[in-house]
């Protein structure tokens, strides 16, 4: 989809949002609370979606490829990567390439939940390729060492995820699959915390609350994230948000109807 650079009221720059596909969406609601006065650019790169199965270099490789371009077209104020996959793989690398760039990552929120827990048992779910990541096992190193922290990768999760928020039929079984290693028993203790590492899995939030065993506090950072970005975005006193401005972007080209429907319904052109 060919959009010009934005102009925006007093001239401010969009914010650009990067993710695998729609999961970005629990971010970007999020940060259109904090930052209303920014238009906001939704990039979906739906034609490498799933991450889980790319190896690292190819996905590296792939990710600065895009933003060499979107950097070009769209000259974003910052750029969230609202990935976890992508973000603990290749934000460092897109920080030493695009030093001009503000880069507003996600990664999994160990830390806080190592701070909330009381009976020590963390578990983090996650895709396949976040929990190999030394960057989330220095996270748990770093401020998690006094937890037993479980790192649970799944490989279908964010494609369900992905199929629910369409409105098509995901299984209880089938996510009860997926989440089930999430849950611990140890010596009287049971997992009161599971951190949402993956940015598709807050759209399922109730379902996970539903067939959960026991309560657990669902720890979905996208709220933090967009405080972040927020923290990085001057603010202008007396601007208002473009109207009829925000748009998604597919890398594909060609997104279904139910996606197009989708971004629409989160205020997108699509």
């Amino acid at each position: 989809m060919a959009n010009p650079k934005f102009e925006g009221v007093n001239g401010l720059k969009p914010v650009l949002m990067f993710d695998s596909g729609i999961g970005g969406l629990t971010v970007l609601r999020e940060a259109r609370v904090l930052i209303p006065e920014r238009g906001f650019i939704y990039v979906a790169d739906d034609a490498g979606f799933p991450y889980g199965g790319w190896e690292e270099e190819a996905l590296t490789a792939r990710i600065l490829d895009l933003f060499e371009n979107l950097l070009a077209t769209h000259d974003p104020e910052i750029c969230v990567i609202a990935c976890n996959t992508a973000f603990t793989l290749a934000g460092a690398a897109l920080r030493e390439k695009f030093p001009h760039m503000t880069f507003v990552g996600t990664v999994p929120a160990i830390k806080p939940a190592a701070e909330r827990t009381r009976s020590g048992l963390v578990s983090v779910l996650a895709t396949p390729g976040t929990v190999k990541r030394a960057y989330t096992r220095d996270l748990i190193q770093s401020f998690a060492s006094q937890c037993h922290v479980r790192l649970v990768g799944s490989p279908d999760l964010a494609r369900m995820a992905e199929s629910y928020i369409r409105g098509e039929t995901v299984t209880d079984a089938d996510i009860l699959t997926e989440i089930g290693p999430c849950f611990m028993e140890r010596e009287g203790a049971k997992t009161d915390i599971v951190v949402l590492a993956c940015t598709h899995y807050p759209f399922m939030a109730n379902v996970f609350r539903r067939l959960a065993p026991w309560p657990v506090d669902w720890l979905d950072p996208a709220e933090a994230i967009a405080r972040q970005a927020r923290r990085k975005v001057p603010l202008v006193e007396g601007a208002e948000h473009p109207d009829s401005y925000d748009f998604a972007v597919f890398t594909s080209g060609n997104p279904d109807f139910a996606t197009r429907r989708l971004m629409q319904g989160f205020g997108l052109k699509a």
